[in-house]
C-alpha cells in the first residue's frame, strides 16, 4: 500500500470503486496545520476529471501497471485501433482513455498502459509532442508579424488550435500533445 507521499504524476490509483490516474498533483504544506496533496485524478473509465485533496500520510491504493508500445492503426467512430510494436497483436480502445485523440495521427507511437492484474487496458499516452501539418488557416498579411497575434489553423486530424500569422498552408508545426498549443514551425 502506498501513501500520499507516494503520489505522482501517471500514478493509477483506486479511489471511490474506480481506477484514477493522476494528471496533476502539489503537496502543500501549509504554515498551520497539516500538510495535504491537492490532485486532479482523472477516471480511467469515464474520462472524467476531479480535484481531490489528500490528508499528508493517506494509504492509497495504487494499481500495479504495465506499459507496452503501440502504433496507431486508424479511427472508427468512438474506436480507436493499435498494433503492438512487439508481437504485432491490435487492439481496439475507445476514445475517452485517450488523453489527446484529436491530435493522434496514423503511424503515431504511443504508450498503452494495462492493469497488471487483468491485462485490461488503462490509458493511452502521448508523446510530449507531435508533427502535424495545416491543411487549412486564412493566409498572413505582410507586416503583421511583429506582434504575438495568432489565427486560428485545422490540422490533418481535424483538431483546430492557434497558430501565428506567419503560418500558412502546408507547412508543419510541432504541438504540445497535452496542452494542445502551437511550439514551434518545423523546417523540412
Amino acid at each position: 500500500m502506498a501513501t500520499t507521499t507516494d503520489i505522482k504524476k501517471g500514478l493509477c490509483m483506486r479511489y471511490n470503486n474506480d481506477i484514477f490516474k493522476v494528471v496533476e498533483f502539489l503537496h502543500v504544506k501549509p504554515g498551520k496545520g497539516p500538510a495535504f496533496v491537492r490532485t486532479k485524478l482523472k477516471s480511467l473509465t469515464t474520462g472524467k476529471v476531479l480535484e481531490n485533496t489528500f490528508p499528508n500520510g493517506r494509504k492509497i491504493d495504487e494499481v500495479r501497471v504495465e506499459t507496452h508500445k503501440y502504433q496507431f492503426l486508424y479511427p472508427e467512430g468512438d474506436s480507436f485501433h493499435f498494433m503492438n510494436t512487439e508481437d504485432y497483436n491490435q487492439i481496439t480502445l475507445q476514445k475517452v482513455i485517450l488523453d489527446a485523440p484529436e491530435l493522434l495521427k496514423e503511424g503515431e507511437i504511443v504508450t498503452v498502459i494495462f492493469n497488471a492484474d487483468d491485462a485490461l487496458p488503462l490509458s493511452v499516452e502521448m508523446p510530449t509532442s507531435v508533427v502535424l501539418e495545416i491543411i487549412h488557416t486564412e493566409p498572413g498579411i505582410k507586416g503583421n508579424t511583429a506582434t504575438n497575434a495568432t489565427k486560428s489553423a485545422t490540422l490533418e486530424t481535424g483538431a483546430s488550435i492557434n497558430v501565428p500569422l506567419f503560418i500558412n498552408e502546408g507547412d508543419k508545426i510541432k504541438v504540445d500533445t497535452e496542452k494542445g498549443l502551437y511550439l514551434e514551425r518545423v523546417k523540412e
